[in-house]
């Protein structure tokens, strides 16, 4: 289980590489959930998603033998495209084992970065484990998308970047699919603030981590079928859920069409492209499915690397619906 020094420690490792996101507000927002709401924009992170984060703590881990071999990983997209471009910085290979339905957009930016594509199946446990299979095969590293402690430090650096922009708050909103991020996040958050209240946020259609903290253990999915590519993980990680059971207050579940909406919302209202995976917080928090009110709230938006042509046919849709 990581700890709030090895988050520490993180940020110092990667802190030349990465942004520090902005946070943005809106009065409008603020009205309709009822909440002060501030949104942490990590779809204008470098590669496009909070994934570099925990992407280049891992890589700058390594010694320079390791880096010799290269390094493999499976990915829907995000965390795929996030080492592909740490990669390119400190000079190592990468291959990347994709879905069949990779998104086209992610594809497109893996490949910018001179990343080996590999496709394999659907689902998170069938890309994970032929990634292995390479990685057994060639000596390149296995780096996994979440379920590892340097992956979840990286991504942890986000909370505190939180604390040092908005001081005291009441909770946070944070997607969650395997749980890297959650878990991050929330160990940063409540090792620093007293009586913060941290909340994930899964697609119904997608939602591993909700059944499993219900469950008290954990529950794989067969079938998954969401727009939030990023989130589709049938089950949470080995290491990671322990976390989410010790520090996370509760998994709130949004439908696909609430997360469409939500989008729309975003770069019609507050001018940001975020990505349905990115969009959910703000979904649970626009159509009431956040329980607090009155409260002083972060939602994290965790990528904007969006197909353009289906978010133009959200759009479509959002205006023929009223």
């Amino acid at each position: 289980m990581i700890k709030l020094q090895d988050i520490k420690d993180a940020r110092e490792r990667i802190s030349k590489w990465t942004h520090t996101t902005p946070v943005f507000s809106s009065q409008t927002f603020n009205m309709i959930s009822n909440n002060s709401v501030f949104l942490k924009a990590e779809n204008l992170q470098k590669s496009g998603s909070f994934k570099f984060r925990g992407a280049m703590n891992f890589l700058l881990s390594l010694n320079d033998e390791d880096l010799k071999h290269g390094v493999v990983t499976g990915s829907s997209g995000n965390h795929g495209q996030a080492l592909a471009c740490a990669g390119k910085i400190v000079g190592t290979k990468v291959t990347v084992v994709v879905p069949e339905d990779v998104s086209a957009a992610k594809l497109s930016a893996m490949e910018g970065y001179d990343a080996k594509i590999e496709r394999c199946g659907r689902t998170s446990t069938e890309r994970l484990k032929k990634a292995y299979e390479i990685s057994q095969q060639t000596g390149a590293i296995f780096v996994p998308p979440f379920d590892h402690p340097w992956i979840m430090a990286g991504q942890g650096t986000i909370g505190l970047e939180l604390v040092e922009q908005l001081g005291d708050f009441d909770a946070v909103l944070v997607p969650c699919g395997g749980c890297g991020l959650i878990s991050g996040i929330s160990v940063a958050v409540k090792e620093t603030l007293k009586d913060v209240k941290v909340y994930g946020v899964e697609p119904e259609q997608s939602n591993s981590t909700y059944l499993s903290f219900k469950a008290g253990h954990l529950v794989e999915l067969k079938n998954i079928n969401t727009i939030a590519d990023g989130l589709r993980t049938a089950m949470p990680g080995r290491l990671t859920f322990p976390i989410v059971q010790k520090y996370v207050d509760d998994i709130l579940l949004v439908s696909e069409e609430e997360i469409k909406k939500a989008v729309v919302f975003l770069l019609e209202r507050m001018k940001l492209l975020v990505e349905p995976s990115g969009a959910v917080t703000v979904a649970a928090l626009l159509f009431g499915k956040f329980p607090l009110k009155s409260k002083k709230v972060i939602a994290i938006l965790s990528g904007g690397n969006v197909d353009l042509f289906a978010i133009s046919e959200w759009i479509k849709e959002a205006k023929q619906g009223g």
